[in-house]
C-alpha cells in the first residue's frame, strides 16, 4: 500500500524501517523526515501542522494509510482533516488526543474511568501551586498541563526548584501537582480503532540524561524490551484495569481513541499506577518494541485505522531482545550544541544486530551533521541483554560526535 509517515525524528525512522521489513511491498513517503530517512524512502517538505495541506496532499496521491508520529500534529487536528477526506489514518483526533495535550484532563479521563493513578492538584496561580506543595511534600512532582517536548516534567526534593519550574509553566496553563510514586516505570503501547485494543511488548525508558538517573529529564536517554522482571499477566491486567477503561470512557464522551495509547506506568509497592498517557508511539520505547515486531505493521496500524483490529491477527514478537542507546550532542537537553559532523555510522552498522535511527541529523556533502539535541538512537538486538549491550556500545565507540555523551547504563540492570 502507499503509506505517508509524517514526522522527522528516530521514532519516524524506526517505524519506517518496520514497514520496510514487511513481507509485502509498500509505497513510502514521510514528511518532512530527515537525512536518514532521506537515504532509505523518499521526503516531502510538508507543514505537518496544516491539516488540510495534508490531508489534500494524501487525497491527490492516492495514499492508502497515513501514521502520524509526533503529538503536535494530533493535537492540532491532523488526524481530523485526513478523516474528513476519508483517509484511512492512524492517530487519534484533536478531541481524543487531550489525553496527551492536556495532562489536567487525562487526570479527569482516568478518574471518570476509575484507572489507578496518583494523587493530583491542578494549579493556576502561585498561590495553589504553594498549597499543593505543602500538601504533597517532598519529593515534589510538578508537570506542565499542555505539550513540552518531554521536558515539562520536574521530580525534585528542591523546593525552590519545584517552584521555579511551575513559575516558567503556568504563563502557558496549568500545572499539576503530584504526589510522588516510587518504583520501576514501564511503557505499555495499546492499540485501539476505538473500541478494541491491543497491546505491544512492553518496554522502559531512561529519561534522566545521565547515568544512575541523575540530571535533568530529557526526551528519552534509552530503552530496552521485552521486561523479563515483570509478572505473568502483568499485561493482561493492564489492558483490563488501564487500556480498556480508558477506551470505553472516550468512547462514552463521544471522542473515540483511534491509534497508539501509550501507558506510563509505574510499579510501587502498593499496586500500578498510571504516570501519565501519550496519545501516539513514544521515543526511544518504539525503536526497540518494533526492532523485536516480526508480522506486518502495515497491516495493524491499518487494521487499526479501518475499524478492524479486532479480527486483526495478534501480533507475533521475537524472542529476542533489543536496546537503544541515544546519543545527544553536548549541552543538551539544557542548551545543545548542533552543526557539528557526525563520522563513523557505516562502521558502527558494521556490527552485528546493530541498527541507526536518524534523530536531528543533515546532509554535509556525503556525510552528517547533527541538527538538534537527540541525534541518534543506536539499537541494538540479541539473544540476551549482555549480548545486546556489548553490540549497542560496541557501535557507539565507532561514533565520533564532538562533546556528544550517551548513557552507558542501558539495560545494565536487567543484563544482570
Amino acid at each position: 500500500m502507499k503509506i505517508l509517515v509524517i514526522g522527522s525524528g528516530a521514532r519516524e525512522h524506526a517505524i519506517v524501517n518496520a514497514l520496510l521489513r514487511d513481507t509485502t511491498e509498500h509505497e513510502i513517503v514521510v514528511a518532512p523526515g530527515n537525512a536518514g530517512i532521506a537515504d532509505v524512502v523518499e521526503t516531502v517538505s510538508l507543514n505537518t501542522a496544516d491539516g488540510p495541506l495534508i490531508a489534500e496532499y494524501a487525497s491527490e496521491q492516492g495514499v492508502e494509510l497515513v501514521i502520524i508520529g509526533p503529538e503536535a500534529p494530533l493535537v492540532a487536528g491532523v488526524a481530523d482533516a485526513l478523516r474528513s477526506v476519508g483517509v484511512p489514518v492512524f492517530g487519534p483526533d484533536k478531541a481524543a488526543a487531550r489525553l496527551e495535550g492536556s495532562k489536567d484532563f487525562a487526570k479527569e479521563v482516568m478518574n471518570a474511568a476509575r484507572v489507578p493513578t496518583g494523587r493530583s492538584m491542578s494549579a493556576t496561580s502561585i498561590a495553589e501551586v504553594d498549597s499543593a506543595l505543602d500538601e504533597f511534600g517532598a519529593p515534589y512532582v510538578v508537570k506542565a498541563d499542555g505539550l513540552a517536548a518531554g521536558k515539562g516534567v520536574i521530580v525534585t526534593n528542591d523546593r525552590a526548584a519545584a517552584k521555579d519550574h511551575a513559575e516558567f509553566f503556568i504563563h502557558q496553563g496549568p500545572v499539576l501537582i503530584e504526589e510522588f510514586l516510587d518504583g520501576q516505570e514501564v511503557s505499555l503501547f495499546v492499540l485501539s480503532d476505538g473500541d478494541a485494543v491491543v497491546p505491544l511488548s512492553p518496554a522502559q525508558d531512561y529519561k534522566r540524561v545521565f547515568d544512575n538517573d541523575e540530571g535533568p529529564n530529557t526526551g528519552g536517554m534509552g530503552a530496552y524490551s521485552p521486561l523479563p522482571w515483570l509478572p505473568e499477566g502483568f499485561v493482561d491486567e493492564i489492558v483490563e484495569t488501564v487500556a480498556q477503561p480508558t477506551i470505553r470512557e472516550m468512547s462514552r464522551r463521544g471522542t473515540p481513541f483511534v491509534g497508539l495509547l501509550y501507558c506510563g506506568l509505574i510499579v510501587t509497592n502498593t499496586g500500578v499506577r498510571v504516570i501519565e498517557f501519550n496519545a501516539r508511539f513514544g521515543d526511544p520505547e518504539t525503536q526497540v518494541v518494533l526492532e523485536l515486531l516480526e508480522s506486518s505493521l502495515a497491516e495493524l496500524l491499518r487494521a487499526t485505522a479501518t475499524g478492524r483490529l479486532a479480527s486483526a491477527p495478534d501480533p507475533i514478537f521475537s524472542e529476542d531482545v533489543a536496546l537503544a542507546v541515544v546519543l545527544a550532542s553536548e549541552g543538551y537537553p539544557e542548551s545543545p550544541i548542533t552543526g557539528k559532523p557526525i563520522l563513523g555510522l557505516a562502521d558502527a552498522l558494521e556490527v552485528p544486530g546493530v541498527s541507526i535511527a536518524h534523530a536531528a541529523t543533515a546532509r554535509d556533502g556525503d556525510g552528517f551533521v547533527s541538527t538538534g539535541g537527540r541525534v541518534l538512537s543506536v539499537i541494538a538486538r540479541g539473544g540476551g541483554f549482555g549480548d545486546a549491550r556489548r553490540r549497542a556500545y560496541m557501535a557507539l565507540d565507532r561514533i565520533t560526535l564532538e562533546g556528544s555523551h550517551f548513557r552507558t547504563d542501558i539495560a545494565a540492570k536487567v543484563a544482570e
